[in-house]
Protein backbone atom coordinates (compact mmCIF):
# COMPACT_ATOMS: atom_id res chain seq x y z
CA UNK A 1 0.00 0.00 0.00
CA UNK A 2 1.29 3.42 -0.98
CA UNK A 3 0.33 6.73 0.61
CA UNK A 4 0.79 10.28 -0.64
CA UNK A 5 1.40 13.69 0.91
CA UNK A 6 0.52 16.19 -1.80
CA UNK A 7 1.54 19.82 -2.18
CA UNK A 8 -1.06 22.17 -3.66
CA UNK A 9 0.01 25.38 -5.42
CA UNK A 10 2.39 24.55 -8.24
CA UNK A 11 1.55 20.85 -7.99
CA UNK A 12 -2.25 20.64 -8.36
CA UNK A 13 -3.06 24.20 -9.42
CA UNK A 14 -1.57 27.60 -10.16
CA UNK A 15 -3.56 30.08 -8.08
CA UNK A 16 -7.09 29.68 -9.43
CA UNK A 17 -6.06 27.72 -12.54
CA UNK A 18 -5.91 23.90 -12.64
CA UNK A 19 -2.70 22.15 -13.67
CA UNK A 20 -3.22 19.59 -16.46
CA UNK A 21 -3.57 15.98 -15.28
CA UNK A 22 -3.89 16.91 -11.59
CA UNK A 23 -7.57 15.90 -11.40
CA UNK A 24 -6.80 12.67 -13.28
CA UNK A 25 -4.04 11.87 -10.78
CA UNK A 26 -6.38 12.28 -7.80
CA UNK A 27 -8.88 10.08 -9.60
CA UNK A 28 -6.14 7.47 -10.08
CA UNK A 29 -5.29 7.57 -6.36
CA UNK A 30 -8.94 7.04 -5.46
CA UNK A 31 -9.31 4.17 -7.92
CA UNK A 32 -6.20 2.48 -6.53
CA UNK A 33 -7.41 2.99 -2.98
CA UNK A 34 -4.22 4.83 -2.00
CA UNK A 35 -4.64 7.12 1.03
CA UNK A 36 -3.48 10.69 0.58
CA UNK A 37 -3.44 14.04 2.32
CA UNK A 38 -3.30 17.56 0.93
CA UNK A 39 -0.49 19.22 2.91
CA UNK A 40 -0.16 22.97 2.53
CA UNK A 41 2.05 25.67 4.00
CA UNK A 42 -0.77 28.13 3.28
CA UNK A 43 -1.92 29.41 6.67
CA UNK A 44 -4.61 31.77 5.40
CA UNK A 45 -7.30 29.22 4.53
CA UNK A 46 -9.31 26.82 6.65
CA UNK A 47 -9.45 23.14 5.56
CA UNK A 48 -12.98 23.83 4.30
CA UNK A 49 -11.73 26.71 2.16
CA UNK A 50 -8.82 24.63 0.83
CA UNK A 51 -11.17 21.80 -0.14
CA UNK A 52 -13.58 24.27 -1.74
CA UNK A 53 -10.76 25.82 -3.78
CA UNK A 54 -9.62 22.38 -4.95
CA UNK A 55 -13.15 21.52 -6.06
CA UNK A 56 -13.37 24.82 -7.97
CA UNK A 57 -10.33 23.81 -10.03
CA UNK A 58 -11.85 20.38 -10.70
CA UNK A 59 -10.15 18.28 -8.02
CA UNK A 60 -12.10 16.11 -5.59
CA UNK A 61 -11.41 17.09 -1.99
CA UNK A 62 -12.88 16.95 1.51
CA UNK A 63 -11.80 19.08 4.50
CA UNK A 64 -10.74 15.90 6.32
CA UNK A 65 -8.15 15.31 3.57
CA UNK A 66 -6.41 18.65 4.28
CA UNK A 67 -3.63 19.53 6.72
CA UNK A 68 -2.64 23.21 6.85
CA UNK A 69 0.33 24.83 8.57
CA UNK A 70 -2.15 26.64 10.85
CA UNK A 71 -3.64 23.34 12.00
CA UNK A 72 -0.15 21.93 12.57
CA UNK A 73 0.82 25.03 14.59
CA UNK A 74 -2.22 24.58 16.82
CA UNK A 75 -1.42 20.87 17.27
CA UNK A 76 2.16 21.71 18.20
CA UNK A 77 1.11 24.22 20.86
CA UNK A 78 -1.50 21.83 22.25
CA UNK A 79 1.17 19.16 22.71
CA UNK A 80 3.52 21.60 24.45
CA UNK A 81 0.84 22.47 27.03
CA UNK A 82 2.60 25.77 27.81
CA UNK A 83 -0.48 27.95 27.93
CA UNK A 84 -3.54 28.91 25.88
CA UNK A 85 -3.11 32.65 25.29
CA UNK A 86 -1.93 33.63 21.80
CA UNK A 87 -1.17 36.82 19.92
CA UNK A 88 -1.89 35.96 16.28
CA UNK A 89 -0.50 37.68 13.22
CA UNK A 90 -2.45 36.07 10.41
CA UNK A 91 -5.69 35.59 8.57
CA UNK A 92 -8.87 33.53 8.87
CA UNK A 93 -7.24 30.11 8.51
CA UNK A 94 -4.89 30.71 11.42
CA UNK A 95 -7.52 32.23 13.69
CA UNK A 96 -9.98 29.40 12.99
CA UNK A 97 -7.35 26.74 13.74
CA UNK A 98 -6.53 28.44 17.05
CA UNK A 99 -10.23 28.71 17.92
CA UNK A 100 -10.84 25.04 17.07
CA UNK A 101 -7.97 24.08 19.40
CA UNK A 102 -9.43 26.19 22.26
CA UNK A 103 -6.73 28.87 22.29
CA UNK A 104 -7.58 32.41 23.36
CA UNK A 105 -6.50 34.97 20.76
CA UNK A 106 -5.70 38.20 22.57
CA UNK A 107 -6.37 41.65 21.16
CA UNK A 108 -3.74 43.98 19.72
CA UNK A 109 -3.93 46.29 22.76
CA UNK A 110 -3.59 43.54 25.39
CA UNK A 111 -0.62 44.42 27.62
CA UNK A 112 -0.15 41.10 29.42
CA UNK A 113 2.37 38.89 27.64
CA UNK A 114 0.73 35.86 25.98
CA UNK A 115 2.17 32.35 25.93
CA UNK A 116 2.74 32.39 22.18
CA UNK A 117 3.08 34.75 19.25
CA UNK A 118 1.92 32.81 16.20
CA UNK A 119 2.48 34.31 12.76
CA UNK A 120 1.42 33.32 9.28
CA UNK A 121 0.67 35.25 6.11
CA UNK A 122 -1.07 38.52 6.93
CA UNK A 123 -1.92 40.80 4.03
CA UNK A 124 -2.94 43.51 6.51
CA UNK A 125 0.40 43.38 8.32
CA UNK A 126 1.60 46.77 9.56
CA UNK A 127 4.12 48.40 11.89
CA UNK A 128 1.74 48.20 14.83
CA UNK A 129 1.43 44.42 14.55
CA UNK A 130 5.20 44.13 14.16
CA UNK A 131 5.81 46.22 17.28
CA UNK A 132 3.27 44.24 19.34
CA UNK A 133 4.61 40.85 18.24
CA UNK A 134 8.20 41.89 18.98
CA UNK A 135 7.26 43.28 22.42
CA UNK A 136 5.53 40.05 23.43
CA UNK A 137 8.39 37.85 22.21
CA UNK A 138 11.01 39.97 23.95
CA UNK A 139 8.92 39.69 27.11
CA UNK A 140 8.97 35.90 26.97
CA UNK A 141 6.30 34.67 24.54
CA UNK A 142 7.33 31.72 22.36
CA UNK A 143 7.57 32.71 18.69
CA UNK A 144 5.86 30.28 16.28
CA UNK A 145 6.01 30.67 12.49
CA UNK A 146 3.44 28.73 10.48
CA UNK A 147 5.65 28.49 7.40
CA UNK A 148 9.00 29.88 6.23
CA UNK A 149 8.10 30.64 2.59
CA UNK A 150 9.54 34.05 1.70
CA UNK A 151 7.69 34.06 -1.61
CA UNK A 152 4.42 32.45 -2.63
CA UNK A 153 3.21 31.74 -6.16
CA UNK A 154 -0.11 33.09 -7.37
CA UNK A 155 -1.20 32.85 -11.01
CA UNK A 156 2.39 32.61 -12.24
CA UNK A 157 3.58 35.54 -10.14
CA UNK A 158 5.55 35.60 -6.87
CA UNK A 159 4.34 37.61 -3.88
CA UNK A 160 5.80 38.07 -0.37
CA UNK A 161 4.99 35.12 1.86
CA UNK A 162 4.74 34.47 5.60
CA UNK A 163 8.50 34.02 5.85
CA UNK A 164 9.05 37.61 4.73
CA UNK A 165 6.98 38.88 7.66
CA UNK A 166 8.66 36.34 9.91
CA UNK A 167 12.08 37.68 8.94
CA UNK A 168 11.12 41.15 10.19
CA UNK A 169 9.78 39.77 13.49
CA UNK A 170 12.84 37.56 14.01
CA UNK A 171 15.29 40.37 13.24
CA UNK A 172 13.62 42.81 15.62
CA UNK A 173 12.92 40.34 18.44
CA UNK A 174 16.29 38.58 18.08
CA UNK A 175 14.47 35.28 18.70
CA UNK A 176 14.33 32.37 16.26
CA UNK A 177 10.79 31.07 15.84
CA UNK A 178 9.63 27.48 15.97
CA UNK A 179 8.97 26.76 12.29
CA UNK A 180 5.96 24.54 11.65
CA UNK A 181 5.48 24.25 7.86
CA UNK A 182 7.48 22.38 5.23
CA UNK A 183 10.36 21.54 5.30
CA UNK A 184 9.97 21.38 9.09
CA UNK A 185 9.55 17.86 10.50
CA UNK A 186 6.71 19.19 12.66
CA UNK A 187 4.08 19.36 9.91
CA UNK A 188 5.57 16.34 8.14
CA UNK A 189 5.30 14.16 11.24
CA UNK A 190 1.67 15.15 11.80
CA UNK A 191 0.90 14.34 8.16
CA UNK A 192 2.71 11.00 8.35
CA UNK A 193 0.80 10.16 11.51
CA UNK A 194 -2.52 10.87 9.79
CA UNK A 195 -1.70 8.47 6.95
CA UNK A 196 -0.60 5.78 9.40
CA UNK A 197 1.74 4.02 6.97
CA UNK A 198 5.44 3.08 7.19
CA UNK A 199 7.75 5.83 5.91
CA UNK A 200 9.02 3.74 3.01
CA UNK A 201 5.47 3.54 1.64
CA UNK A 202 4.79 7.29 1.72
CA UNK A 203 5.51 9.53 -1.25
CA UNK A 204 5.86 13.28 -0.77
CA UNK A 205 4.92 14.96 -4.05
CA UNK A 206 5.55 18.62 -4.80
CA UNK A 207 7.13 21.26 -7.02
CA UNK A 208 9.49 22.88 -4.51
CA UNK A 209 12.88 21.34 -3.76
CA UNK A 210 13.45 23.37 -0.59
CA UNK A 211 10.06 22.77 1.04
CA UNK A 212 8.24 19.72 -0.33
CA UNK A 213 11.19 17.56 -1.33
CA UNK A 214 13.58 18.56 1.44
CA UNK A 215 10.80 18.06 3.97
CA UNK A 216 10.03 14.61 2.60
CA UNK A 217 13.68 13.57 2.59
CA UNK A 218 14.23 14.82 6.14
CA UNK A 219 11.20 12.85 7.31
CA UNK A 220 12.48 9.65 5.68
CA UNK A 221 9.76 9.47 3.02
CA UNK A 222 10.11 8.83 -0.68
CA UNK A 223 9.98 11.94 -2.84
CA UNK A 224 8.77 12.93 -6.30
CA UNK A 225 9.32 16.33 -7.88
CA UNK A 226 6.77 17.45 -10.46
CA UNK A 227 7.99 20.01 -13.01
CA UNK A 228 4.79 22.02 -13.06
CA UNK A 229 5.72 24.79 -10.65
CA UNK A 230 8.91 26.36 -9.36
CA UNK A 231 11.31 24.02 -11.19
CA UNK A 232 11.25 23.34 -14.93
CA UNK A 233 13.15 20.76 -16.92
CA UNK A 234 15.45 23.54 -18.10
CA UNK A 235 16.28 24.65 -14.55
CA UNK A 236 16.24 21.23 -12.84
CA UNK A 237 19.97 20.54 -12.87
CA UNK A 238 20.85 24.07 -11.78
CA UNK A 239 18.31 24.02 -8.95
CA UNK A 240 19.47 20.63 -7.69
CA UNK A 241 23.06 21.89 -7.62
CA UNK A 242 22.08 25.12 -5.85
CA UNK A 243 19.94 23.43 -3.22
CA UNK A 244 21.73 20.12 -2.87
CA UNK A 245 18.30 18.48 -2.82
CA UNK A 246 17.68 15.50 -5.10
CA UNK A 247 14.28 13.76 -5.26
CA UNK A 248 13.96 10.05 -5.91
CA UNK A 249 11.75 10.66 -8.96
CA UNK A 250 11.24 13.59 -11.32
CA UNK A 251 8.20 13.81 -13.59
CA UNK A 252 6.84 16.36 -16.00
CA UNK A 253 3.24 15.93 -14.83
CA UNK A 254 1.36 13.86 -12.28
CA UNK A 255 0.00 11.13 -14.53
CA UNK A 256 3.59 10.50 -15.60
CA UNK A 257 4.27 9.79 -11.92
CA UNK A 258 1.28 7.44 -11.81
CA UNK A 259 2.77 5.55 -14.75
CA UNK A 260 6.16 5.29 -13.05
CA UNK A 261 4.65 3.94 -9.85
CA UNK A 262 2.40 1.49 -11.70
CA UNK A 263 5.47 -0.07 -13.34
CA UNK A 264 7.48 -0.25 -10.11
Amino acid sequence: MLGFLLDLDGTLYHGDKPIPYAAEFIGWLRKQGYPYLYVTNNSSRTPEQVADHLRKVGIEAEPSEVLTSSQAAALYMQEKQSGKRVFAVGENGLRQALHDADFTVISDDELKTPDYVVQGIDRDFNYGKLATAVRHIRNGATSVLTNPDHLLPWNNELQPGAGSIGAAIERASQAKPVVIGKPSPIIMNYAIGKLGLPLEQIWVVGDNLLTDIQGGLAAGCRTALVLSGLVSRDTLQEQQQLTGVRPELVCGQLMELAGMLSKA
